[in-house]
C-alpha cells in the first residue's frame, strides 16, 4: 500500500497519519511461521524543517515455538515505529536501515512494516522473558518446576568429594 505525502512534502509542520493491516503470514522466522494474524500499523509522517518523519507503532500476536522449552505460546507484541523517508538514499553502501526512500511522492507502507517488524524482533523466540528451558539430561521443562537430577561435581574437586565421604 502507498501512502501518498504530496500534500506535505513542501509543507513543513504539516503531517499525514496513517493505518493500515500487513499480511506477514509468509515471514519464516526460525523454524515457523510466527505471524499468522495481520499486522496492524498507526502512525503519523510529519515534515519537520523538510525531513518526513514516521511514528507510530505495529502490533499484532505471534504464534511460536519457544526456542528454550519448545512450548506452544501466544505473546501480543507492540514495536515503535520512527523512520526517516527520503527522496533519494545518497550512498547505498552505508544504508541506514532506518532510512526507506519515497516511491516518487508516496511511501511503501508494506515495505516500511515487515523491515521495522524484522528488525525489532528478537533473536530467539521465547514463551516469556525468563523461560527457564528444559533440563540438558532429563528433559523436563523447567518453567514447571525443578528437576530430579542430581548436579555433576567438577572432576577438580573429585579429591575433596573422597575428603568428605571419609
Amino acid at each position: 500500500m502507498l501512502l501518498g505525502l504530496s500534500k506535505i512534502m513542501d509543507c513543513p509542520g504539516a503531517s499525514v497519519p496513517f493505518t493500515t493491516s500487513v499480511d506477514l503470514s509468509d515471514l519464516l522466522y526460525g523454524t515457523c511461521y510466527p505471524v499468522s494474524e495481520p499486522v496492524l500499523a498507526s502512525g503519523t509522517v510529519r515534515n519537520t524543517a523538510g525531513v518526513l518523519v514516521m511514528t507510530g507503532s505495529i502490533t499484532t500476536t505471534l504464534h511460536g515455538v519457544c526456542d528454550r522449552c519448545a512450548a506452544d505460546f501466544v505473546s501480543a507484541v507492540e514495536f515503535p515505529i520512527d523512520v526517516v523517508l527520503v527522496a533519494e538514499l545518497s550512498n547505498e553502501e552505508n544504508e541506514d536501515e532506518w532510512v526507506f526512500p519515497l516511491e516518487g511522492d508516496s511511501a511503501d507502507l508494506e515495505d516500511i512494516v515487515r523491515t521495522v517488524f524484522v528488525l525489532n524482533m528478537d533473536s530467539k523466540l521465547l514463551c516469556k522473558p525468563d523461560c527457564k528451558g528444559l533440563c540438558c539430561r532429563c528433559g523436563k521443562n523447567l518453567n514447571d518446576g525443578p528437576c530430579s537430577c542430581q548436579k555433576e561435581l567438577d572432576p577438580r574437586f573429585a579429591a575433596l568429594r573422597q575428603l568428605l565421604d571419609k
